[in-house]
């Protein structure tokens, strides 16, 4: 791994909602494994592979590169985070 430099939840955020505006982004994990819950209504009407690969889209880049290595992703909407009562 070496000169691989992981990222910060912020930049992780920062990524995500540079793909989807209007997202409520929550980051664990240690900047190379995490866990990213994100919630938006851009969700509505798609299935939950395709959510995750609008997710996946967003952090391709540092997926690819190795700064990321492992991603758990949860991808809901506003009325779905809010009946699973989510604070992403």
């Amino acid at each position: 791994m070496g000169s691989v430099t992981t990222l910060t939840e912020q930049q992780i955020g920062d990524l995500v909602r540079a793909v989807i505006p209007d997202a409520r982004v929550a980051v664990g994990g240690d900047g190379y494994h995490v866990e990213v819950s994100v919630v938006s209504d851009a969700f509505t009407g798609l299935r939950a592979v395709q959510r995750q690969q609008r997710v996946y889209a967003a952090l391709g880049e540092v997926i690819r590169s190795g700064a990321l290595h492992a991603v758990n992703i949860r991808a809901l909407t506003q009325a779905e985070a809010g009946a699973a009562g989510s604070g992403a």
